[in-house]
């Protein structure tokens, strides 16, 4: 969900009643007898809510211990598409904290990025397995935990397959701690397997190490329609089929997956344009939106009854595949795809794309329409393309991403030989050497491969994405730490799916409140405006924020988060100005501020650089191939891309930029948080990068 006070109440079933509740005692015996044990269960069976308070109650928190159930976290921030695991932790935790009779962060807390509710009372902690990963950087042998149970480990993250192999090396060294790994069916023997190491050919032995144990949830049958065809437009059948099951299904209300907000934004609008057409006495349909850029209201929509003689339509990305359970959902139309972060590394671009989804996601899918009675899925694609096309399960994290992140992580725990490190999944060795090639570039690498001091080490501890640390810990030479504070909070709320502004039917109207803080330079200068506006009178008018469409929680979220990254840069010893509340709007400032801040954002953004062609896209100038491209090559093997229609840099004109993500839709490749630079900069700031790649 999108605040960290948010509390699902559709997901209230009394524990006695949820399917974990026969398997108690079985639970506690293997989990007693075995050093670790992978529990599969179906979402809604109580595995994450309830196995932590049957472990508490057997004494597993005796002596001062404490119990970690940790969900999934990019280590690279970026807009999650998927449900935000830093949120359920929150919404898990505030569940338990209910059913204990205590308040969060009491007996029950939780702990995710720039954001810690627990206290020394605290005996279950939900967190992130990013932030159990700092915290090892302290402690390397977790003490403090007795029982860390890692949550939907089957999702395969970067941070879970780093934290998975992290307990592998701790295990030998803490024979007592219990290790509790939920997976889906399919990867649970893999799990099993990758703990039992080289005993794993040995039946005995591999038994005497883990267990896997099964928690049947009640399901439905599911009745499974193909199409004979392949279809071209996706998004108009999922419209169709909506009006066909409309037509000839008495009840039940339907499911939607699709890619992304961009989907189901056109999906919603098509099924409203078309309810006018349905007959006058027939049911009708009510569309609903479900991804993680809304806001809590318009989320909980979706769990409310539907009124009287109406159908639900929820439109929803895969945070409905295993996150969330929504009753009364019969009806599931799979279209067969899903955004998926890939990292190519000869551009060096990580790009959000459509990609086809797994079997082992569609049979998830399937299973959403038989949680309370019998349903029907269909599958906007051939029997023989899910048979023959689709992969088996979903390519993990860490085959598919840049790598940077995750090697400075290792690098902090004092793993520097990173090919002898116990990957689930190794990673391709093309992608090690583009994030070895790229923290080198920052300034986080030696020409030894080691951390160096203190900017690497910084890097790795400020948890953020390198390099908008490496900007952000460049900005006291360019005299704007204070600015540079404020927008790297405003790129970590902006980046987290939640969303700046808010989308409304008012489209002019919106578009005139957005113009009011755009600066011509850019994105970035851009967030910096509307954050001072907001400390300045947003904080202060509750209309403020509505007025001028923006997201009031997820701008109070960007303050917390400031003041995060202001207490971390005082533990490195740098002098942190006071806060900038009392300022007006940058536009006011000097060319002199914004060029600072610009060229700031340019020492750690100079590997996503790209230079506008007459046709108005853009080229990437950097990470081409290393065939002579760059600032000053050609560009042979460079990425086309367009300015995202939410960018101000949207039809306009700027012949250097740099960019913070990039995003594909229907063929088109757009980049986000795009700032106008000037060609020397590059040359200047990121001169050993372009030296690295293209000599």
């Amino acid at each position: 969900m999108a605040d960290s006070d948010t509390f699902i109440p559709a997901l209230h079933t009394p524990s006695a009643l949820l399917p974990i509740a026969r398997h108690r005692d079985a639970l506690l015996y293997t989990i007693e007898t075995h050093p670790v044990t992978i529990l599969i269960g179906p979402t809604g069976s109580g595995k994450t809510t309830q196995l932590p308070q049957y472990l508490e109650q057997a004494g597993w928190c005796s002596d001062g211990k404490i119990i970690a159930v940790t969900q999934a976290s990019p280590l690279q921030p970026s807009e999650l598409l998927t449900f935000p695991r830093r949120i359920a932790a929150t919404t898990i935790a505030t569940r338990v904290a209910a059913e204990t009779g205590t308040s969060l962060g009491q007996k029950v807390g939780y702990s995710i990025r720039f954001e810690d509710v627990t206290s020394a009372a605290t005996k279950i902690k939900f967190l992130t397995d990013g932030l159990l990963l700092r915290e090892a950087l302290v402690d390397p042998l977790l003490s403090r935990y007795s029982v860390i149970m890692v949550d939907e480990a089957h999702e395969r993250s970067l941070s879970s397959d780093v934290l998975l192999g992290i307990l592998k090396k701790i295990r030998k060294k803490r024979p007592e701690l219990r290790i509790v790994v939920s997976s889906a069916t399919l990867q649970a023997e893999e799990f099993l397997r990758f703990f039992a190491g080289e005993d794993a050919g040995d039946g005995g032995a591999a038994d005497s190490i883990g267990r896997i144990v099964s928690i049947e949830g009640r399901a439905f049958p599911v009745e499974i329609h193909y199409l004979a065809e392949p279809c071209e437009d996706y998004l108009e059948r999922a419209v169709q089929t909506v009006f066909d099951i409309h037509a000839s299904e008495p009840e039940g209300d339907i499911l939607i997956f699709l890619p992304g907000r961009d989907d189901i934004q056109t999906a919603i609008e098509k099924i409203a344009d078309r309810i006018s057409s349905l007959p006058a006495k027939a049911d009708k349909l009510l569309p609903l939106p479900l991804y993680a850029g809304l806001t809590t209201d318009q989320q909980l929509y979706v769990f409310e009854p539907a009124p009287e003689a109406t159908r639900k339509v929820i439109c929803a990305t895969n945070i409905a595949e295993a996150s969330v359970t929504i009753t009364g959902i019969t009806h599931v139309i799979d279209p067969g795809y899903v955004k998926l972060r890939v990292y190519n590394p000869t551009t060096g671009i990580d790009t959000l794309t459509s990609t086809p989804i797994s079997r082992a996601s569609a049979t998830q899918r399937a299973g959403r329409a038989g949680r309370t009675k019998p349903g029907k899925c269909y599958r906007l694609y051939t029997e023989s393309a899910f048979s023959h096309t689709m992969p088996e399960t979903t390519v993990p994290e860490s085959q598919r991403s840049n790598l940077a992140a995750l090697v400075l992580q290792l690098k902090a725990l004092g793993i520097d030989n990173l090919a002898r490190f116990d990957f689930l999944s190794p990673p391709p060795a093309e992608l090690l050497v583009r994030a070895l090639e790229l923290l080198f570039a920052l300034g986080a690498l030696d020409d030894y491969a080691k951390l160096t001091k203190p900017l690497g080490t910084r890097i790795a501890e400020l948890g953020i994405e390198p390099m908008l640390a490496k900007a952000l810990l460049s900005s006291p030479e360019f005299g704007c730490m204070n600015e540079m504070l404020s927008v790297a909070a405003m790129i970590q709320v902006s980046g987290q799916g939640s969303g700046v502004w808010f989308t409304h039917d008012e489209k002019k109207a919106e578009e005139k409140a957005r113009r009011a803080f755009a600066v011509e330079e850019g994105d970035h200068l851009t967030l910096l405006n509307v954050y001072q506006a907001f400390v300045t009178k947003g904080k202060q008018e509750a209309k403020w924020c509505q007025k001028h469409y923006l997201n009031f929680k997820t701008l109070s979220r960007a303050v917390r988060i400031r003041n995060q990254l202001c207490r971390a840069l005082g533990r490195f010893g740098i002098a942190v100005p006071d806060p900038l509340t009392d300022v007006g709007v940058l536009k006011v400032g000097g060319q002199a501020t914004q060029t600072r801040i610009l060229r700031s954002l340019t020492s750690g953004f100079f590997p996503h650089a790209a230079r506008m062609q007459a046709d108005g896209t853009f080229r990437t100038v950097g990470g081409q191939s290393g065939k002579g491209s760059g600032v000053d090559g050609g560009d042979a093997g460079a990425m086309v891309m367009h300015a995202h229609p939410s960018s101000l840099m949207f039809n306009r004109k700027a012949e250097w930029v740099v960019f913070g993500e990039v995003v594909e839709m229907r063929g088109k490749v757009y980049i986000r948080e795009v700032s106008r630079v000037e060609r020397g900069w590059l040359g200047e700031l990121g001169g050993r990068y372009y030296a690295v790649r293209c000599g």
